[in-house]
């Protein structure tokens, strides 16, 4: 988007620094050059009707490049989990591989303090 707005802003001021460089050179001679500028006015006139017709696409591409992005965004999103589940599954059998207790099982804690914990947070013996 940057390189755009740069893009923009160079074409801008390359057109302006030409305007002022076409109006010195008509005071220089002491003439207006109606031919020229009665060519870019056709090439003006030109470019608002594309502008205009652009306009008029872009009215209808807007709904459609929303719907694709909305599509895009969610096919994004699925293989993200596709990709995160695959990671998760991979890193509990590297879990389990590297572990020492394998096949790991859970069981009711020896603690006092962690039963009362559990037992107040309604949390039963195989946990939720």
């Amino acid at each position: 988007m940057i390189i755009f707005s740069i893009v923009v802003f160079v074409l801008s001021f390359l057109g302006i620094v030409t305007l002022f460089v076409f109006k010195y050179m008509e005071e220089k001679r002491g003439a207006v050059a109606f031919e020229l500028r009665d060519r870019a006015d056709v090439h003006a006139r030109r470019l608002k009707q594309l502008l205009s017709k652009g306009g008029d696409e872009f009215a209808k591409f807007s709904p459609r490049a929303l719907f694709l992005v909305r599509t895009g965004v969610h096919t994004l999103a699925l293989s993200t989990a596709y990709v995160a589940r695959t990671v998760e599954g991979g890193a509990h059998r590297l879990a389990d591989l590297v572990s020492h207790k394998h096949g790991f099982e859970r069981r009711e804690t020896k603690s006092e303090f962690l039963k009362k914990v559990g037992e107040s947070k309604g949390i039963g013996e195989h946990g939720s």
